[in-house]
């Protein structure tokens, strides 16, 4: 990653750590992107070059190639459904408290937030578009692009639903367990 990469990840993670913690504080509704930008220090015209919409303040992030390439990098003898719940609790993996406590704190702002929850779904059809591109290719057939999106989107849906257990936990509950065993729940392996 280059200097200028770099420091625009900075910003981006120095301005949505601002918005999580005003919407959280203040509320989501009562928060405005000039007051994310007064807290982060920038320019609201900063803000929205990183976020062209407020709800990305709380959606955005970029586990959606990691997603993928996690799928693509779990065995092909693997069923569909296996390979990608394996990657999507690989990928649930959480680093360190303040990654944990940042997860949390956008979850419960998109669990509580109307206009969060309906643009989440969004945000499952680009994963689901990762993974389908990830094991289709750039032309898949139909049938197969159909198999893969089917079999994409069954596992998000189970992964959400694991994803509001564990901060209806707090945080406490294993995230990759509860992944697993909402797929299990769902494809029965």
């Amino acid at each position: 990653m280059s200097l200028r990469d770099r420091q625009r990840a900075e910003t981006r993670l120095a301005i949505q750590t601002h918005a999580i913690r005003l919407f959280t504080d203040v509320g989501y509704d009562a928060t405005t992107v000039a007051d994310v930008a007064a807290a982060a220090g920038v320019s609201a015209m900063t803000v929205y070059r990183h976020f062209p919409t407020k709800e990305d303040l709380v959606l955005y992030d970029e586990y959606d190639p990691v997603t993928a390439s996690a799928v693509v990098a779990e065995p092909a003898s693997f069923s569909l459904p296996a390979r990608i719940g394996r990657a999507l609790e690989t990928t649930a993996a959480l680093g360190s408290s303040q990654e944990k406590a940042f997860l949390l704190a956008r979850l419960r702002l998109m669990i509580s937030v109307p206009a969060l929850r309906a643009r989440h779904l969004d945000s499952q059809y680009a994963t689901a578009d990762a993974i389908v591109s990830a094991l289709c290719g750039p032309s898949p057939a139909p049938e197969e692009e159909f198999r893969v999106r089917a079999t994409a989107m069954a596992c998000l849906g189970a992964a959400h639903v694991a994803l509001i257990r564990w901060a209806e936990t707090d945080g406490e509950a294993d995230l990759a367990g509860l992944i697993r065993e909402a797929l299990t729940g769902v494809f029965g392996c």
